[in-house]
């Protein structure tokens, strides 16, 4: 299939057109959590970024297989090659099995995204599920001569890689300037023939919990090594887009091209997408910072920072409101203003159900309708334009007011147009739906008309100009919430919420 879809590459540093390797398949790989503590807006960011992208490739018509990983070992403190494993460290101090650690925080970090809206990857990998080829891989690189063991370890060799192919090809870093950044670190002095050789496999020593038998020695795999084995497992020795955050170019990721280099000679991605970063208030979030917030405090508003409780929605909505590679900055006021934002779309995608439709459009709903679909596309296919897309939702929020409020017209066609558009790409592709309070779609209806009842009752004072209790009624509704209008086509009510 021909694609209008174009992706920013952070290995060319361009946008390219997509064109699948095996179209209509799709291989797509993301890094998950490291799954030690609560989840947090870090690890909503990506999610909601990618869950975007894996839902419009398949509204494109794309088969795809959405690999999405949980890192349970092999991270370190700091993201070195020393240290104590993360969550080894969560279950000394817990007093529990690592693996309970794991399973609890892979857990909760589920329950999270299911809020958030985000659909399941296809494949869930866990790094302690896949041991052996992590070893393989390993392994692969020792073979061609990338690799050396060192006391029971595997260090990867940078400078036997760098002299038949090129380290720092994502991030942009030289040999000479990552040799620099690494002479202060001590981590594995007296191990590694450079300081910027980095760990494939670690012995483990006496105290450390978790750890496999290997031909090197009693140890774990290192933290790059799980994304470059279970990618190739999973999508095979080429797929199409490896996804993360900014903060991952580096090591991480230049070290996963890496590998997948050195073991078969070729890499292994075609396309690299990157997120950027989130801020709060103008710093980046941090636990030392004292502003480090969890997506539960979020949504139960139990934190210093926050003014009020924001829910799944909304924060899905101000992410998406900023463009996946631009910067998020997380204030009460931006969120505030992304509730109401949130609040006007849904509110109009519920209105559509109330509009009635006339023999004819008026010229500007026509022109609005009638190009709402194809400039839609376009945001979306210009890499992922969320901003651009929310902005034309915003546009139809307004003829959709207009019709409500009976200063518009438009016909059958067109409402059906407007009504498959904005479902389609408010719900489906953006993935924002309309939160309940738990009153169901049939207490909703009925809800509904209950008000309409009590409006026709309005309706009959007003006609036997009891014009007390019609001012009455509309008092009362008003003090309830509901804002009523009268128009010289009838009246029309909304629930300010």
């Amino acid at each position: 299939m021909e694609s209008r879809l174009v992706i920013y590459n952070t290995l060319t540093r361009q946008k390219e057109r997509f064109e699948p390797i095996n179209a209509p398949h799709v291989g797509m790989y993301v890094c998950g959590p490291t799954v030690y503590g609560d989840p947090h807006l870090g690890h909503a960011r990506p999610a909601v970024t990618f869950d975007v992208v894996f839902r419009y490739l398949k509204h494109l018509g794309y088969k795809v297989r959405y690999v999405r990983n949980i890192t349970d070992v092999g991270h370190l403190e700091h993201d070195a090659d020393e240290g104590e494993d993360k969550i080894a460290k969560k279950a000394r101090l817990e007093q529990l099995e690592p693996m309970e650690i794991a399973q609890y925080y892979a857990h909760r970090y589920h329950q999270a995204m299911d809020l958030l809206g985000c659909q399941r990857p296809s494949i869930e990998p866990c790094a302690t599920g896949h041991i052996i080829e992590q070893q393989q891989l390993v392994q692969q690189i020792l073979d061609r001569g990338f690799a050396y063991v060192s006391n029971g370890s595997v260090y990867f060799d940078i400078e036997a890689y760098n002299k038949q192919y090129q380290y720092g090809i994502l991030s942009g870093r030289s040999l000479e300037n990552i040799k620099d950044a690494s002479r202060d670190n001590l981590d594995g002095v007296g191990e590694k023939k450079s300081q910027a050789d980095f760990a494939l496999w670690k012995k483990a020593q006496p105290e450390h919990i978790m750890r496999w038998p290997s031909p090197w020695s009693d140890g774990f795999p290192g933290w790059h090594c799980e994304c470059t084995a279970m990618g190739r497992k999973y999508l095979g020795e080429t797929f199409d887009i490896h996804g993360g955050g900014m903060d991952l170019v580096f090591p991480h990721h230049e070290c996963e091209i890496a590998q997948a280099t050195a073991s078969m000679g070729h890499q292994a991605v075609k396309y690299w997408m990157h997120n950027n970063m989130l801020t709060i208030n103008g710093q980046k979030m941090g636990k030392s910072l004292g502003n480090f917030i969890t997506l539960e405090q979020f949504f139960t508003g139990q934190h210093p920072l926050l003014e009020k409780a924001y829910t799944p929605m909304t924060i899905r909505f101000f992410m998406l409101s900023a463009h996946y590679r631009g910067t998020v900055d997380f204030s009460n006021e931006a969120l505030v203003a992304a509730e109401r934002g949130l609040e006007k779309l849904t509110n109009a995608i519920g209105d559509l159900e109330r509009i009635q439709p006339s023999a004819a459009c008026d010229a500007e709903t026509e022109r609005v309708v009638k190009s709402l679909r194809e400039r839609c596309y376009d945001a979306m296919n210009d890499d992922f334009a969320t901003p651009q897309v929310i902005s034309c939702l915003f546009e139809a929020c307004t003829v959709v007011n207009k019709l409500v409020d009976h200063k518009a017209t438009i016909c059958a066609d067109c409402l059906k147009e407007l009504t498959e558009v904005m479902h389609l790409f408010a719900e489906d592709i953006l993935g924002l739906k309309a939160e309940k309070s738990g009153s169901g779609d049939e207490r909703e209806a009925a809800f509904g008309r209950v008000v309409d009842m009590v409006l026709d009752l309005r309706a009959r004072a007003k006609a036997a100009k009891d014009w007390a209790t019609s001012d009455k009624i509309r008092d009362e509704l008003a003090a309830a919430g509901f804002e009523v209008k009268d128009t010289k086509d009838g009246v029309t009510w909304r629930l300010n919420k």
